[in-house]
């Protein structure tokens, strides 16, 4: 009851004017203080649990897995770690902009779950020549995923590529992701791919100075590499967003594309019509790998990069992918009521938790939110619901948090502060930190979270904070903001 949790606070207030309370680091997924995506600026996931090792392939970036820091956790050369794919993911770590992981084989792609490798904890989805067929629960996560913001790299390979012998080519898996989904199946992305088997060639880039794929952070794409592969059947009239960028020798337009970006929703997605240019010729031994990351009559390398930058939200782009975007930006403060003091007003909040109770201090005014504090197992929450716009290229959640606990442990977080964006129906689509009663300390410290990735989406900032039987913590908000430019 509200009585008690306030006399309980209190209490909690003088211990920490005894100098009880306890301070250490926070429990992190997202780093408190810094931006959300800074430490881990871009997340992402190859998949491994599709054959992508099967028959004489190696299609993963280490052996460790999840976590390729596992073999080695600097890596500074494409043999630290051991996969035809390893170049491209010791290229990214060692930028320290991204955070790597592998779903392992046996494991099932999902969105909104609450595994580590669940979708909702990555900004792109790497798809290297799956060779199984995806689950009906598999595509429909995958296409939510693109469809909220993600970014999707499908990297094909020629047809009758079936590694595994189970009747099944990565260019049939890939086009049954697109044609038989319960999301979207009327062309979403606006290209099928070909059955075809192209056993030779170079295939040219386009000229198009302002393509942040063709000419990223990585360096300039003039062409790529086809070792027995496949190309794409563009269809702008079911996706205008599609757009070829490197092209079979003598081909152009809608047909012949051999590496294509395109939209869906708020996500982004991209297709390579070969396996060859993102093998390093390195890998497990007993598999037949062929050098194409390093061959110098094409530039995958600078190809690959990019595109995973864009994908990630990192690139500009005039499309509607998660991050960048079309449409215009006004530089503006979006959360309605950011400071609470008209109350409740455009906040959705548990009973009681946006208060001008004098036993938490308000940062600034009268009104705060107040979180917790009960001593005894209860949960609150906090949430309001904001669009980005489409042209914002600058996001920033910020906000400020004081915690005060009763707990004198300094190891064990026993009452907890989830800070989340949530999409459409509620799905989880990052927890950008945990909080705990480990985070206490006298006074208020802003944290502050990158959401670019959002632009152009309706999400919803919440706060849930979770207390257990005994000993209170008291997590209170106050002067939020999310500002875009």
């Amino acid at each position: 009851m509200l009585g008690s949790r306030r006399s309980r606070r209190r209490f909690t207030t003088a211990l920490a004017g005894l100098g009880l309370l306890v301070t250490s680091a926070a429990l992190q997924v997202g780093t408190s203080a810094t931006p959300a995506h800074a430490a881990t600026a871009h997340r992402i996931l190859f998949d491994n649990a599709h054959a992508e090792t099967a028959g004489n392939a190696d299609w993963i970036i280490s052996t460790s897995q999840p976590d390729p820091l596992g073999q080695d956790s600097s890596p500074s050369a494409e043999t630290d770690w051991t996969g035809a794919l390893s170049s491209w993911g010791v290229a990214l770590q060692k930028t320290g902009d991204y955070s790597l992981k592998t779903l392992p084989s046996g494991s099932s792609l999902s969105y909104g779950g609450s595994s580590a490798t669940d979708l909702s904890n990555f900004d792109t989805l790497v798809l290297p020549e799956p060779n199984t067929l995806f689950t009906t629960a598999e595509k429909t996560a995958i296409m939510n995923f693109v469809k909220n913001g993600g970014g999707l790299f499908m990297i094909s390979d020629h047809t009758g590529a079936d590694r595994n012998n189970d009747g099944q080519d990565a260019v049939e898996i890939l086009n049954d992701l697109m044609t038989n989904n319960s999301v979207d199946s009327t062309d979403p992305f606006g290209f099928s791919i070909d059955s075809l088997d192209v056993k030779s060639g170079y295939p040219a880039a386009i000229s198009d100075s302002g393509d942040p794929v063709l000419h990223g952070s990585f360096g300039t794409v003039t062409k790529s590499l086809i070792a027995d592969g496949t190309t794409a059947t563009l269809k702008p009239s079911d996706n205008s967003s599609v757009k070829g960028l490197v092209y079979r020798s003598g081909y152009s337009g809608n047909t012949g594309a051999f590496f294509l970006t395109s939209t869906f929703g708020s996500g982004r997605v991209a297709f390579w019509g070969d396996s060859s240019p993102i093998d390093d010729g390195t890998g497990q031994s007993g598999n037949t790998l062929y050098d194409g990351w390093n061959d110098s009559g094409a530039t995958n390398a600078a190809l690959a990069l990019n595109a995973t930058a864009w994908l990630a939200g990192s690139g500009t782009s005039g499309g509607g992918g998660g991050g960048g975007g079309g449409g215009t930006c006004t530089a503006a403060q979006l959360l309605a009521n950011p400071g609470f003091e008209s109350g409740a007003t455009s906040w959705t909040a548990s009973s009681g938790v946006i208060s001008n109770d004098t036993g938490e201090a308000a940062r600034t005014g009268s009104y705060k939110a107040w979180l917790n504090g009960y001593g005894s197992a209860h949960t609150d929450t906090l949430a309001q619901s904001v669009t980005i716009p489409a042209g914002c290229t600058n996001a920033t959640l910020s906000f400020y948090l004081h915690v005060d606990t009763a707990e004198t442990t300094t190891s064990t977080a026993y009452d907890t502060l989830k800070a989340q964006v949530l999409g459409s129906g509620g799905t989880v689509l990052a927890t950008l930190a945990t909080y705990s009663n480990l985070n206490a300390a006298s006074g208020y410290t802003q944290r502050s979270f990158d959401l670019a990735n959002y632009a152009g989406q309706t999400v919803t900032v919440k706060f849930t904070g979770t207390e257990g039987s005994t000993l209170q913590t008291s997590f209170v908000v106050d002067d939020t903001a999310l500002s875009v430019s």
